[in-house]
């Protein structure tokens, strides 16, 4: 597999591949599961997947003023939750092995040369 995004459709060809499934059988199953992490993620639960990694949400507190960065317009941003991925130990020390930076970026310490 090369760089750029992996998409549903090609999870679906890969289970496809791999299992006597019908692609509408593994369509739905695959859309099934996403839905449960939504709506868990919804109701602020954490979503554990042993080997892969945890879903969650933490909480960010508010602010009084905040500048909108395109308008320059001071703006109070409420309490919010955000959703969060932490990789599981395989996926983190993969990563970090494996990843390369995209061809038309340098690394930073190149930058400042």
């Amino acid at each position: 597999m090369g760089a750029g995004k992996f998409t549903k459709a090609e999870i679906i060809d890969i289970i496809y591949q791999k299992s006597d499934m019908s692609r509408a059988d593994i369509k739905m199953a695959l859309d099934t599961a996403f839905d449960s992490i939504k709506e868990a993620l919804i109701g602020c639960r954490t979503v554990e997947l042993r080997g892969f990694g945890t879903f969650e949400v933490r909480f960010r507190k508010g602010r009084s003023k905040a500048r909108n960065p395109r308008t320059g317009e001071i703006v109070p941003v409420l309490p919010h939750g955000t959703a969060v991925f932490r990789p599981g130990k395989e996926i983190k020390q993969g990563v970090w092995t494996n990843a390369k930076p995209p061809e038309n970026e340098t690394p930073s310490d190149e930058k400042s040369r």
